[in-house]
């Protein structure tokens, strides 16, 4: 029967393709599966890859030692252990990020798959849950789903580390933080998280790995850090699609 159910899904999945064929989320060139990326829609992206600082992952524009930090992180140390984006943030992944994040092109989310595991693989090795960044419910009713949350969802499938989605909660709506300083950020989301009453009593000495789907300044993740390892998470490490790369970083 389950072969049966897998055949009818096969069938359905390729009939679906003729009537609405797969397109590149980025350059809406039709692709030969849902989540691909055509030639045109590669070009632009830039991957994070080594060297970059130990602590928050920003990518150095030139070698360094192994384990080197960045300015920031050597004059602010970051709560959280670890951080790594897969991606710059620049034009090419905004337009992929925003079509997600706002279009309702939720597919897209398997193109990132491959890039979150290879951006996250020391962390998910020893990840005990992932979390995604939580909505306040509000602004989930309007969005109608989390991007952050499918991100977690899909990666605790390819990876079978568990996802908890609401093992944090947003307990007060903020604003939008688009237009805001770094120190209005940190302003913003003070006291905006809590963690949810029956992950507290799973998280002592876990490891958690926080899912988000842009870090620009770090002031979300490093108040939902606060609050994880207050409440006896042992280590927590973030894992970000996309990161902004500022000059006061390098």
């Amino acid at each position: 029967m389950r072969f049966f159910k897998k055949d009818i899904q096969a069938h359905l999945s390729r009939a679906l393709d003729v009537i609405l064929p797969p397109r590149c989320v980025i350059s809406g060139e039709i692709v030969e599966r849902q989540g691909m990326l055509s030639p045109q829609g590669w070009t632009g992206l830039e991957f994070i890859a080594s060297p970059f600082c130990k602590s928050c992952g920003v990518p150095f524009d030139y070698t360094l030692e192994e384990g080197a930090h960045c300015t920031q992180c050597l004059d602010f140390p970051p709560a959280y252990n670890s951080a790594r984006a897969a991606l710059r943030y620049n034009d090419a992944s905004r337009d992929l990020i925003l079509g997600f994040k706002h279009g309702d092109k939720t597919y897209a989310v398997k193109a990132f798959l491959p890039w979150l595991e290879r951006a996250g693989k020391d962390m998910l090795e020893s990840a005990d849950y992932l979390v995604p960044v939580p909505l306040h419910p509000m602004r989930l009713l309007k969005r109608r789903y989390n991007q952050a949350a499918l991100m977690a969802y899909a990666l605790s499938n390819k990876t079978g580390v568990p996802c908890d989605p609401l093992g944090l909660r947003r307990v007060r709506s903020t604003p939008p933080q688009g237009h805001m300083n770094t120190g209005d950020r940190h302003k913003n989301v003070r006291k905006a998280f809590a963690v949810g009453e029956r992950f507290s009593k799973k998280i002592e000495d876990k490891n958690i790995v926080l899912i988000d789907d842009v870090y620009t300044t770090g002031a979300t993740v490093r108040e939902c850090t606060k609050v994880l390892k207050a409440a006896g998470a042992v280590r927590v490490d973030i894992l970000t699609l996309a990161r902004i790369v500022r000059e006061e970083y390098l």
